[in-house]
């Protein structure tokens, strides 16, 4: 079930998120990591929309958006490639109208989860949000 998170649901999403990264992100070092956790946790989840994936009672994936882009997706390792992901995405794009999607070029794994729900690489960042140098790829949803 698809609901809005709040910030009671931070230490369950921040948790998700760093056994998120560290089953796909094999890139980024554990000092990176480590530095961009209380980021997440402490600015970047106040400003984006949440929203939490809960199956049985358990919150098991959630979405961040901002007006225009998917800013985070991740999902509990156990229950990945279960189709919550999609869920997640298909929501953002048909009910918040997000068409734009940030990924790292070295997240394989991510880019063809984007590709294979229509997304297309429009162009690409040599750097990272933070300035660190980490490749992202500017994706955008192809509807037609």
């Amino acid at each position: 079930m698809l609901q809005k998170a709040s910030e009671i649901d931070f230490p369950i999403l921040i948790d998700i998120w760093e056994r998120s990264v560290r089953a796909t992100h094999d890139f980024l070092p554990e000092d990176e990591i480590n530095n961009l956790k209380p980021l997440i946790l402490n600015e970047y989840f106040h400003h984006v929309l949440l929203h939490k994936y809960v199956q049985d009672g358990q919150i098991i994936g959630f979405i961040g958006t901002s007006s225009d882009n998917i800013e985070m997706l991740f999902i509990d390792p156990e229950f990945r490639a279960k189709g919550i992901g999609r869920i997640l995405t298909h929501f953002a794009v048909a009910e918040l109208k997000i068409e734009n999607v940030d990924v790292n070029e070295q997240n394989l794994q991510a880019l063809g989860f984007y590709q294979k729900l229509g997304f297309k690489i429009k162009n690409r960042s040599e750097l990272d949000g933070q300035g660190k140098p980490y490749p992202v790829l500017h994706l955008k949803m192809e509807l037609f």
